[in-house]
């Protein structure tokens, strides 16, 4: 029986290209604002608010429904917007909404590699 596994191509390390690695905005407030609405800070000043209707209220969301829980929202140590219950929301995404930006325009290193 033959193995169909793919082989594996290594790289020399003067050829691999780095992404920058210079730190990324991070969330340091956030509040619940009325409906599904927080407002968020960053620490590179960039502040304001961000709608979250977008995101269906079903399944592991179905518990923003409860505005306590959803009033809940919190910054954790590895400064995501979160709830309780590992429920988070990836900063960079909720940063690019907040600013208007595009992928190019706020990672572009990484969008170099695309």
């Amino acid at each position: 029986m033959k193995c169909k596994c793919q082989t594996t191509t290594f790289i020399p390390v003067d050829e691999i290209r780095y992404i920058d690695t210079s730190p990324l905005p991070r969330p340091v407030a956030v509040e619940p604002r009325d409906g599904f609405r927080i407002w968020l800070k960053y620490d590179d000043g960039e502040e304001g608010e961000v709608d979250l209707s977008h995101i269906p209220i079903i399944g592991f969301f179905k518990a923003w429904n409860d505005r306590d829980f959803f009033e809940s929202v919190y910054i954790p140590d590895f400064r995501a917007v979160a709830w309780p219950g590992d429920m988070d929301l990836c900063p960079d995404s909720m940063y690019m909404r907040l600013t208007g930006k595009t992928v190019e325009e706020f990672m572009p290193s990484l969008a170099e590699r695309l």
